[in-house]
């Protein structure tokens, strides 16, 4: 692949993420009062097996930094979304929970969020990966 092939590439990935980003943005905000980031967090959080996470391994699945991704779960925890707990084997560690709130939460802005997706995204060819 040529240089010029792989910045047009960039480029296109860049256009992509930016257009999607902003429609999920503007939809989940409008119909939800969600951030896309809020949204990611709740998302993962309820996929986990417990529904919690470890912040560090939070950050890390939400392409956060520790101070922004510990912003905004002071914002969801003042909401009711997700709670904050002592990790009972080290003392240091700090979990963040979904709450039943956040589960309510999720579940009605998760039709929203793979909507948005579907119109902006295509669809993977099985065969491709």
């Amino acid at each position: 692949m040529e240089d010029t092939d792989v910045v047009n590439s960039w480029r296109e990935l860049l256009a992509r993420h930016a257009t999607t980003w902003c429609a999920l943005e503007r939809e989940l905000h409008d119909r939800h009062g969600l951030g896309v980031s809020d949204f990611e967090v709740l998302d993962r959080m309820s996929e986990s097996e417990h529904g919690k996470y470890r912040v560090q391994e939070l950050a890390d699945a939400v392409h956060l930094s520790q101070s922004a991704l510990s912003r905004l779960i002071s914002r969801l925890e003042r909401a009711g979304l997700v709670c904050r707990n002592m990790c009972p084997d080290d003392r240091r560690g700090v979990f963040v929970q979904i709450t039943e709130d956040g589960r309510r939460r999720h579940a009605e802005a998760l039709p929203t969020h793979r909507a948005v997706l579907n119109q902006n995204l295509p669809a993977r060819d099985p065969a491709a990966l």
